[in-house]
């Protein structure tokens, strides 16, 4: 069992085909946390509008999700813009499960972090409808290629690899608007005086530092199988979850450290104290 204080997950695209719910499962029994937040399109709802595919291993994740609030830990819900309908809701607690526009978490370590899907920075939703009609159709044959290829895979009891991912870090293109998405989210961050900005929606995890904040992205669990999780001294890790999970990126160093409240008691020098006697020494 691993024990995190924080994890955050989003992508999961429940309803659609391409949703690794068996992963997701497995990474929610085998993982505990104080908070879990629902980075946004848990439920693709535009993908069920065309064609709904909702078999078990999919309710048992909601269900899952439902019994994990029900057992105390803390569960909020952040909409994107796949599962838009449930903004709607926002303010409201269903389930034991908490809806928000948008979230502000801090770390142990006292860092403060915007929690938001992001579909706001991606100008291709914003400004325009049919290149996102152009992209999703490519984006979907990919992840049809990438659902044969790991089937493949397994019948040959190699592990999950994504072929989606390998096939978007060589394209130019797509890592230009990876890297613009990334800067919009930190500048907005910087902008509301926060440490730095969590979010999700273009299934690319990792971190960026930007020079007053730090990116982080969650990933999907679509085409990665990845989550982002907080430890209780406030480090933060991307985590894959497959046949072998690991951790495939940890945030950049140096981060800030708590500062310990020093409380001297009777004649216990301070730290300084300390410091300067050894000085003299």
């Amino acid at each position: 069992m691993h024990q995190y204080r924080s994890v955050f997950i989003s992508d999961v695209h429940l309803g659609s085909a391409d949703c690794q719910a068996e992963y997701l499962l497995d990474f929610l029994d085998n993982v505990r946390c104080e908070t879990l937040y629902l980075v946004g399109d848990i439920i693709d709802l535009i993908a069920m509008q065309r064609r709904v595919h909702f078999p078990k291993s999919h309710q048992e994740v909601v269900q899952r999700l439902v019994r994990i609030a029900a057992d105390g830990t803390r569960v909020i819900y952040v909409p994107g813009n796949h599962d838009e309908f449930l903004r709607n809701f926002c303010g409201q607690t269903l389930a034991g499960i908490q809806l928000l526009h948008k979230a502000v978490h801090t770390t142990a370590d006292g860092r403060r972090f915007v929690v938001c899907h992001g579909d706001q920075f991606d100008q291709v939703v914003r400004c325009s409808p049919l290149l996102l009609l152009v992209g999703d159709r490519a984006h979907g044959l990919l992840l049809r290629l990438n659902r044969w290829f790991n089937l493949w895979r397994k019948l040959r009891k190699k592990p999950y690899w994504s072929l989606a991912a390998w096939v978007k870090t060589r394209i130019g293109q797509a890592k230009a608007f990876i890297q613009r998405f990334e800067m919009a989210a930190l500048t907005a961050a910087e902008r509301g005086q926060y440490d730095g900005y969590i979010c999700g929606h273009i299934h690319s995890a990792g971190f960026r530092q930007g020079t007053g904040g730090l990116y982080c992205n969650d990933g999907d669990w679509v085409e990665h199988c990845t989550a982002l999780v907080e430890g209780f001294d406030g480090s933060l890790d991307i985590l894959h979850w497959s046949e072998r999970p690991h951790i495939v990126e940890s945030e950049p160093q140096p981060r800030r450290t708590p500062v310990p409240e020093w409380q001297p008691v009777g004649d216990q020098p301070l730290p300084g104290q300390v410091a300067a006697r050894a000085s003299r020494h």
